[in-house]
């Protein structure tokens, strides 16, 4: 089969989080199958300035928005073995520093950006029909609505069936009605039955209006969404199209998260010589400026510094973890506030805590290997990747029972859970990690447990096979459980007509 995805980000081009990793190795996933695989986003500064090898198509696209025709040109790389990558090139949208938005906020002009960006992707798609259309997040949504809603303009891909993923339901693109003369649908598109919402425009509203088959990124998050309490304002929507719906829980390409074989760390182990992992802690506390101390619990952080995230609850109980014999080391961004807190925190714990802000691949994989346990007391979680990548390095994840978390740690077996979202439940279940940590014995047989959690093939949490014990973990195939993610968005596609 013929597939376009159509995402905002696209790992290893343009990343501000799980989304970019998810498309792009879902669609080497997809290629393995022996399906063509089209991937489209845009030419942002970092995939122009950076060296990817790109070529120039002869492909010229004349796109409309309000009442102008705009153009662009596509550049395309390859990704996997035979991959094209499609990049829209419209330098007044996106050859800006951020993807989105700068620290102090959104890019006032987003809408218009990606009303601008789904248009354009169906263009592209005039050269290159595909049987499956596979939107993600709210930033490609209105592609699914143009080509649902005006599909005598796109007749090439009319027949095509539609997936629409939601990797964050708390980001929607939502923009003011003055708007609406951008996306040049009838105005009867404007109601409470399509893209109204409040008063306003939504456009991932409208994906899950008019999509066929909608995804999300774990089971659990499928069902809390259709709750009022997670389903920001469209829980109604989403319960009316449940049927359509389904939770698939995202995993790790451990071809790349491999404490075993990771380029980035140094000297690699696997689950029988957890004791090197020793070795990784003092090399990652010398690397960021830390003490080297081998007895002492290092806390991981690894996050966008949000809300969300749970880092409310962080900043109370940050004054109790700095009383307790411990070190932590945060690498992230995110809102200001967080920022802030986080680098004063390193400023008077300069021997407790080393802070980061920004992203670091290098230094990402080095955490992973270094830490022994890991913060995530989130708000709410979708999915979540670095819960599952720190269990196969060896490090226990404490995370609140919401979305993907309660689907990929096992407490006090994989790692640790709190219910309530309060600084006195978050602070009990850190007590409980320090508490086992002491017992190093122990400590280290469920931290080799953690390491034989298998996150490539989707499972229920407590149906989580385990590696054979007498192998290292790295010895299994690391694309088991994309393909499966793989078969079913395929399915999920295929089997729901278009009417």
């Amino acid at each position: 089969m013929r597939v376009a995805m159509i995402s905002p980000e696209i790992a290893p081009f343009a990343k501000t989080g799980g989304l970019a990793d998810v498309v792009g190795t879902l669609a080497a996933a997809l290629e393995r199958y022996g399906h063509e695989l089209y991937l489209i986003m845009p030419a942002y500064r970092s995939v122009l300035r950076n060296d990817f090898a790109l070529e120039q198509t002869e492909i010229k696209l004349a796109v409309p928005l309000s009442d102008k025709l705009l153009e662009a040109s596509v550049l395309t790389a390859r990704l996997g073995r035979n991959i094209s990558v499609y990049f829209l090139r419209a330098d007044q949208y996106f050859d800006r520093e951020f993807l989105y938005g700068t620290p102090q906020g959104d890019y006032p002009d987003n809408a218009e950006r990606f009303v601008f960006f789904g248009r354009a992707a169906l263009e592209i798609l005039r050269h290159q029909p595909v049987d499956i259309v596979h939107c993600h997040d709210w930033q490609s949504a209105l592609a699914i609505v143009f080509l649902s809603t005006q599909a005598d303009r796109y007749p090439e891909s009319a027949a095509a069936k539609t997936v629409f993923t939601v990797h964050n339901l708390g980001f929607q693109g939502i923009f003011p009605q003055s708007d609406w003369h951008l996306l040049n649908l009838e105005r009867s598109y404007f109601s409470l039955d399509y893209l109204e919402f409040y008063a306003n425009i939504n456009f991932l509203k409208g994906a899950l209006i008019f999509a066929d088959r909608i995804t999300v990124v774990s089971p659990t998050y499928a069902r809390e969404i259709m709750d009022r309490e997670q389903g920001f304002g469209l829980d109604g929507v989403l319960r009316r199209r449940a049927a359509d719906l389904v939770g698939i829980l995202n995993g790790v390409d451990y071809g790349q998260w491999n404490p075993w074989t990771d380029p980035f760390i140094s000297p690699h182990y696997g689950q029988h010589s957890l004791s090197v992992k020793r070795r990784c802690k003092k090399s990652l506390q010398k690397s960021v400026g830390l003490r080297e101390r081998s007895s002492v619990p290092l806390i991981g952080i690894i996050s966008r510094l949000t809300s969300q995230k749970g880092f409310d609850l962080v900043e109370k109980i940050f004054h109790r973890l700095m009383q307790r014999d411990l070190q932590v080391v945060v690498l992230g961004s995110g809102e200001p506030r967080y920022e802030e807190f986080f680098a004063r925190a390193a400023e008077r714990h300069p021997q407790q805590v080393a802070v980061r802000i920004g992203f670091d691949e290098t230094l990402a994989h080095q955490i992973e290997a270094g830490a022994d346990i890991f913060l995530m007391p989130s708000l709410y979680e979708p999915c979540g990747l670095t819960q599952m990548r720190a269990q196969r390095y060896g490090a226990l994840p404490i995370g609140r029972t919401v979305g993907g978390l309660a689907d990929t740690i096992e407490d006090e077996v994989s790692g640790f859970l709190f219910d309530g979202y309060s600084p006195d439940a978050f602070d009990a279940a850190v007590r409980r990690a320090l508490a086992l940590y002491a017992d190093r014995d122990e400590y280290q047989r469920r931290a080799r447990g953690a390491m034989r959690r298998d996150f490539n093939e989707h499972r229920e949490m407590h149906n989580v096979r385990s590696l054979n014990d007498e192998h290292d973990p790295t010895a299994r195939p690391p694309h088991d459980r994309a393909h499966s993610l793989a078969r079913r968005c395929r399915c999920a596609a295929v089997s729901h007509p278009r009417d």
